[in-house]
């Protein structure tokens, strides 16, 4: 039995962003195209096999530990930085804000997609997921605030179930605006601890 199964389910990639140097800024630069790899997309400053341990994962390796790179990508959808905008204010959000890699339309509860769901665009490249990326209060600070004077502040609160995902290459190949990604999920029943 395969362990995941294709859905009816498909999202269409309206953006695409690479954030060349995180020190420099969070900001992602848009692109029409790029090309994914084993370690991610080339130029990306999340790229890599592996990567520093982060905040993210203290309960299980001491910061700045050596690991695998599940982070390479930021994927959010539009559905849900339309929500985080109205609950701040904002007419829109922009993606490159956030340093996003990828952002869809066409799943507005994207956030909670399945970890280890594969996303896969009609080339074959896959990207599994990771886990849902926690808002964090940098998009605020540095994107937000400078452009909308408190407003940065709102940001984490506004993000929290709705910050997108991270996830990692499986599959190398093209990525480009305007590609639908097919969901394929796990094959398992619903987990619990009373189970």
């Amino acid at each position: 039995m395969p362990a995941l199964k294709p859905t009816k389910h498909s999202c269409e990639i309206v953006y695409l962003g690479v954030v060349p140097d995180r020190e420099a800024a969070l900001v992602s630069d848009p692109k029409v195209e790029v090309f994914a790899g084993f370690a991610g997309i080339d130029g990306e400053c999340h790229a890599g096999l592996t990567r520093p341990s982060c905040s993210r994962v203290l309960s299980q390796h001491a910061r700045g530990t050596e690991i695998r790179n599940a982070r390479q990508l930021s994927i959010v959808s539009a559905e849900e930085l339309e929500l985080i905008a109205a609950e701040i204010g904002l007419d829109s959000i922009d993606p490159a804000w956030l340093g996003a890699s990828i952002m869809v339309r066409g799943s507005p509860d994207f956030t909670f997609i399945p970890p280890s769901s594969r996303l896969q665009n009609e080339a074959g490249t896959t990207l599994v997921v990771d886990m849902e990326n926690r808002p964090c209060i940098f998009p605020g600070k540095e994107e937000l605030e400078p452009r909308y004077p408190g407003k940065g502040k709102m940001f984490k609160t506004a993000a929290t179930d709705r910050r997108g995902v991270t996830a990692w290459v499986e599959r190398e190949g093209p990525l480009k605006v305007g590609d639908r990604f097919t969901l394929h999920i796990p094959n398992q029943r619903h987990w619990s601890l009373e189970a």
